[in-house]
């Protein structure tokens, strides 16, 4: 059984979320919330919330037949949301742009057979 949650618009750079993500994709839940709890990353902040949304899905999704210890992260993504465009006034009246990047956050869990 699957289950998945989804923030979008998260202001961070998909690239910083991505190193988060590469630290639990595969990993069991249990272990993945421990180490998003100890990673000292924005971004883990972020991953352990959409985790744990993904996580109580799984289980209102199941009926009482999921159980925690048997739920694995089966993919976790990060995908480029909309850039917000800032420009930063430069001298001899030249400006410079300023990419302000948002992300989609995506987690998936399954149950292990």
């Amino acid at each position: 059984m699957e289950s998945r949650a989804i923030q979008r618009f998260v202001r961070i750079t998909p690239r910083k979320c991505n190193q988060v993500l590469d630290l639990i994709r595969g990993a069991s839940v249990e272990q993945a919330t421990t180490t998003l709890q100890f990673t000292p990353k924005m971004g883990a902040r972020i991953v352990q919330k959409v985790l744990k949304s993904a996580v109580a899905n799984a289980l209102s999704q199941g009926d009482g037949k999921v159980r925690l210890e048997n739920l694995y992260v089966k993919e976790a993504i990060v995908g480029a949301g909309p850039t917000m465009k800032r420009w930063l006034p430069r001298s001899q009246g030249r400006a410079t742009p300023i990419l302000k990047r948002t992300s989609h956050v995506k987690v998936t869990v399954a149950t292990r057979e």
